[in-house]
């Protein structure tokens, strides 16, 4: 492969840390580009002293000027708790970010590619839920400022490819889970295990039995890159998630598996506003096009994250 220069955009938070370590084995040269909101310097430490690695503190809902020749466009929170706290800048860098980015790349030549979300098809009618799905999203919850804001960006994308021939991909991720996730981002999977690990009582919204399909890290950046990589004609929207569906309940129950002697219970709270009843991908677009299915099963992907939280939290 041809070593590139390569922008990501929220490269210090989960997922990014973890495509700029994958991109660095592979020979590239990385920018890392986050404004540290959600992101931690402490995720991409090891990298810092590599001489192919770069760091720049930027928020992207203002331009940026840099040479490169791919982005990685994963700038954004990405959990209710953190997209939430601030609705608006969320929309901003949905929207104005992905603006900036289509526009650098514009400039560059540069191939991108936006990190969309199964939010896009918010509480859904149809089930798995295919890329030709166009979603049922309220457009004035509380969720919307990230629903509405990934929905846009998809649409600029789409309308920079059309009106300006750019290099365009476009990638729908389902749940995705492991280590470097933040203890405390109100995701299902790091909310689990941190309860468990410090005994408290796990909680559970609604009655547990509303679905989602978790996919390990590793099997998310396998479909992103080779997403990326793949022809031009091909721009997406591609799912790439895991097709295996478990309830709340089922989940919360698997991690006090796997935390032997947890004195934590299961309690249960009201059904947050607007929160999907069923999530899971259709993937056979992803099969078709990139040959790409996962491969981390659930345990095997839990057993890692629940000893990342054990290292993180003895560490404070």
């Amino acid at each position: 492969m041809t070593k590139k220069k390569i922008l990501v955009t929220g490269g210090a938070g989960f997922i990014g840390s973890h495509l700029c370590r994958r991109l660095l084995a592979e020979g590239h040269d990385v920018l890392c580009v986050d404004s540290l909101f959600t992101g931690s310097k402490d995720n991409i430490a090891d990298l810092l002293p590599n001489k192919n690695f770069e760091f720049l503190r930027h928020d992207i809902v203002e331009p940026l000027v840099v040479e490169v020749d791919q982005i990685y466009n994963l700038a954004c929170p990405a959990s209710p708790v953190h997209y939430q706290y601030n609705p608006v800048h969320t929309t901003k860098t949905s929207v104005n970010g992905a603006i900036n980015m289509l526009g650098l790349a514009r400039r560059t030549k540069a191939r991108i590619l936006q990190a969309s979300t199964s939010e896009v098809y918010g509480d859904p009618e149809i089930h798995p839920q295919p890329e030709t799905y166009w979603g049922r999203v309220n457009t004035v919850g509380p969720r919307a400022c990230y629903d509405e804001g990934k929905r846009c960006a998809e649409t600029l994308f789409f309308d920079y490819h059309r009106q300006h021939k750019l290099e365009i991909k476009v990638l729908r991720i389902f749940n995705t889970y492991g280590p470097n996730m933040h203890p405390n981002d109100g995701r299902v999977v790091s909310n689990f295990i941190v309860q468990a690990l410090q005994n408290k009582d796990i909680t559970i919204y609604g009655d547990g039995s509303q679905t989602r399909s978790f996919q390990y890290v590793d099997d998310l950046l396998e479909g992103m890159l080779r997403l990326m990589n793949s022809p031009a004609d091909f721009t997406g929207p591609v799912n790439i998630g895991n097709p295996d569906e478990f309830t709340i309940k089922q989940l919360a129950e698997k991690v006090l598996e796997l935390i032997p002697g947890s004195k934590s219970k299961l309690i249960y709270k009201p059904l947050p506003q607007d929160d999907p009843r069923q999530r899971q991908p259709d993937i056979r677009l992803a099969k078709e096009k990139l040959g790409w299915e996962p491969k981390v099963k659930l345990n095997e992907g839990l057993v890692k994250t629940v000893e990342y939280f054990r290292r993180t939290l003895a560490a404070k």
